[in-house]
């Protein structure tokens, strides 16, 4: 690609500090709403398109610099990013030729003020037009240099690490970006392009120093940006209420800004898990057999909802948690040399389960590979994942199974992943043991095996399950006590009068629904 006039005389500023990672001022800055399967699992919203706004050119600072939190709001949050920067003109170009349009790839933060968000909705005008608000650097990528999907975006906060996510599995890919926007306008030498933000995202407060840093670990040279720097300073200015909305907010935005309920203080004792899984619903499903459960499903239409095949690791197991997908796919040695290394999508889903999750894997059936072994028993462990199903093998089987974590599988095999399997993406619908899983659908196994529950039924289902054990286990008690199966199971009208008239028993504090 020939650069020789990207970067031409018409863009000003070229001497402004705050643009001294750039070839210059950008003429437009594009951002995406959601482009990271993690982060919109965490939104609970997959995208089936792109969807963008704009940020504007005076809101791009340098590495180094502060970013001011303005008086009177609390929900300034951090974003690193992959930021794109044009060479050349892009038209209407195909994806084919999209790359070879983007002359440099370096860090972003896109920081965003979720006070001032009810009124701009999805323009993001104010939340994140403020001066300072796109900090781009510190040093470029020559984009020829690396491939679109194998970059990686770091961040930290006063030096822990809160963000680590790569570009091998977007919903929309960085070329696509480019070819979907020169559709619609033409993208010009020094545009820059925002390509939005993997889970972690979460709210920073005066005296905080975020770091972001992009680089391609794969590539010759493993090409980095450096650390893009910025400090949160107090600002002391108010908004004026006569000139426009005045900065609010209310526990949705403050869920989303810190990244869940429990981050922004707002958990009571039984907080509700992904997919509304509340400890009192969990403690429910945990004393009702999947087979009820099945019942309960099968008299609501729904009969595809068993994960087939998989047998859990210890006798007497129980499995309750809302599922956490990886998916897996055919192995394939070029695949697997761009996605199955380094910071895969599997050591994510691993490092990402949060308590109360199970890690759900589709590995087709195959049994002739391991899907994990007991380094990721143990984190899973270690972060409080309710277990793993998974309808392919596991290595290190007794190493795994000391691990003591509540796992179904298909058995054991010594293989590691490249000889069946390539780790693809996570947190998007599989299939598991036959069966679709969704991330937040509830998991629920036993002896019989593993049940997906919709997590919209679950309160419904586990109710009825719970008040038909009770029913079959009168009728059992009616059984021993020599009285004939016929028109008692199931109870006929005399049967079902004999049963609403039985005086209640009452339950021991611990059985007690």
């Amino acid at each position: 690609m020939n650069n020789d006039t990207a970067y031409g005389s018409h863009l000003s500023d070229a001497g402004d500090a705050r643009f001294s990672a750039l070839p210059g001022r950008p003429g437009k800055i594009i951002a995406i709403h959601l482009s990271y399967p993690s982060r919109a699992a965490q939104r609970g919203r997959r995208p089936a398109a792109p969807s963008y706004f704009f940020k504007p050119s005076s809101s791009v600072a340098a590495s180094g610099g502060t970013i001011e939190r303005p008086a009177g709001t609390e929900l300034l949050a951090f974003e690193g990013e992959v930021a794109l920067v044009i060479g050349t003109s892009a038209r209407r170009v195909s994806l084919a030729d999209a790359w070879s349009h983007v002359a440099s790839v370096t860090a972003a933060n896109d920081f965003g003020l979720y006070d001032l968000r009810a009124n701009d909705k999805g323009s993001n005008v104010r939340s994140k037009g403020g001066d300072g608000f796109t900090p781009i650097g510190p040093t470029l990528i020559d984009a020829s240099a690396v491939e679109p999907a194998s970059l990686r975006v770091r961040t930290w906060v006063n030096g822990r690490p809160a963000q680590d996510d790569t570009t091998a599995d977007l919903l929309f890919t960085l070329p696509q970006l480019v070819a979907d926007l020169s559709q619609h306008f033409t993208l010009e030498p020094g545009d820059v392009i925002l390509t939005g933000t993997p889970a972690g995202s979460s709210v920073v407060v005066p005296g905080d120093v975020v770091e972001v840093e992009v680089d391609s670990p794969g590539s010759a040279g493993a090409p980095t940006s450096g650390r893009l720097v910025t400090t949160v300073t107090q600002g002391t200015a108010e908004f004026d209420p006569a000139l426009g909305s005045l900065p609010s907010v209310d526990d949705t935005q403050r869920t989303e800004a810190w990244g869940s309920a429990a981050a922004a203080g707002l958990a009571g004792e039984e907080p509700p898990s992904a997919g509304g899984l509340t400890a009192e619903v969990r403690r429910k499903l945990e004393l009702v057999p999947v087979a009820a459960l099945s019942g309960q499903l099968r008299k609501r239409g729904l009969n595809n909802v068993t994960i087939d095949g998989v047998r859990p690791m210890h006798a007497g197991t129980k499995i309750v948690g809302t599922a956490k997908t990886l998916r897996f796919v055919p192995g394939r040695e070029d695949l697997f040399k761009t996605h199955g290394g380094g910071y895969n999508a599997q050591k994510r889903v691993f490092d990402a389960v949060a308590a109360g999750e199970v890690i759900v894997i589709e590995a087709r059936g195959e049994t002739g590979s391991g899907t994990l072994g007991d380094v990721l028993a143990l984190r899973a462990r270690a972060k409080g994942a309710a277990g793993i199903v998974t309808d392919g093998g596991i290595r290190d089987y007794d190493a795994v199974a000391e691990v003591g974590l509540p796992i179904y599988s298909v058995g054991a095999h010594p293989a590691v992943l490249g000889r069946k399997h390539v780790p693809w993406d996570h947190d998007v619908t599989i299939g598991c043991g036959g069966t679709a899983v969704q991330p937040g659908d509830i998991i629920v196994g036993d002896g019989d095996g593993v049940i997906v529950i919709p997590p919209g039924l679950v309160e419904e289902v586990v109710d009825a399950a719970l008040a038909q054990e009770d029913e079959d286990a009168w009728v059992a008690d009616q059984v021993t006590a020599g009285n004939p199966i016929d028109g008692l199971f199931p109870m006929n009208a005399e049967w079902r009068a004999k049963y609403d008239a039985r005086p209640a028993e009452p339950k021991p504090a611990e059985d007690a629904r």
